[in-house]
């Protein structure tokens, strides 16, 4: 699957701006898909399963934070808002909503790609396979069922492999909130999601007392 073209879903009420952005990158081998509002976006989300999508901060119909705060609830697709002059205050609602980062609009193909390219469909870290737009996980080539929220909590902590993530960055990431949420159920879900894995000994995902956790590259599973 890594070899496959990287689909980028467009949700843009410019068609013009969207046709030029698309024939630019697909002589870079990205496959763009291009609509045109809100929710139009949220079902060729579901869809598609592209590696990115991209929203226009001036997003109609289903508006840009609303749809990151939708597509957040089922998906970990990394989310890019374009944006422009006067934006700044959406930008921090997406960002806070669970968006992954702001780029100019109009789009430039040279901000875009690090981004489309640095979302690989599959990750795997040791034993663990995780498939991003298959929603599957395997642990020495076998299949592991986790449930919707420990599959996007060890997506997070996978993305991050080697590096502490706090319990709020979880919360914001994971949760997609700063309110309502405590240390005790993340670390239920994170005592769930060890014993799916197999990582009995809390090798593979490690607690740093007062901080969070960290999920090891030189971690084993039974």
């Amino acid at each position: 699957m890594a070899s496959e073209m990287p689909v980028l879903l467009v949700a843009d009420p410019d068609e013009d701006l969207v046709k030029e952005l698309a024939a630019s990158l697909e002589r870079e081998g990205v496959s763009v898909t291009g609509v045109r509002d809100g929710a139009q976006a949220l079902l060729q989300a579901g869809a598609l399963q592209p590696d990115v999508v991209l929203v226009a901060a001036t997003l109609p119909v289903i508006g840009a934070v609303d749809f990151v705060r939708a597509v957040r609830l089922s998906r970990a697709v990394p989310v890019l808002l374009g944006v422009g002059e006067g934006h700044a205050e959406k930008a921090v609602q997406a960002l806070a909503a669970g968006a992954s980062a702001c780029v100019a609009r109009p789009y430039r193909v040279p901000e875009l790609l690090p981004f489309i390219q640095a979302s690989p469909r599959v990750l795997a870290v040791g034993a663990v396979e995780l498939d991003v737009v298959a929603h599957q996980v395997r642990v020495d080539g076998r299949a592991v069922h986790l449930p919707l929220r420990e599959f996007e909590l060890l997506h997070y902590l996978m993305r991050n492999v080697d590096r502490t993530v706090t319990r709020d960055q979880i919360m914001r990431h994971v949760w997609n909130t700063m309110e309502g949420g405590s240390t005790n159920t993340i670390a239920v879900h994170v005592k769930r999601l060890r014993a799916r894995l197999g990582d009995h000994e809390d090798k593979l995902i490690q607690t740093v007392r007062g901080v969070g956790y960290r999920l090891s590259k030189s971690g084993n599973v039974a």
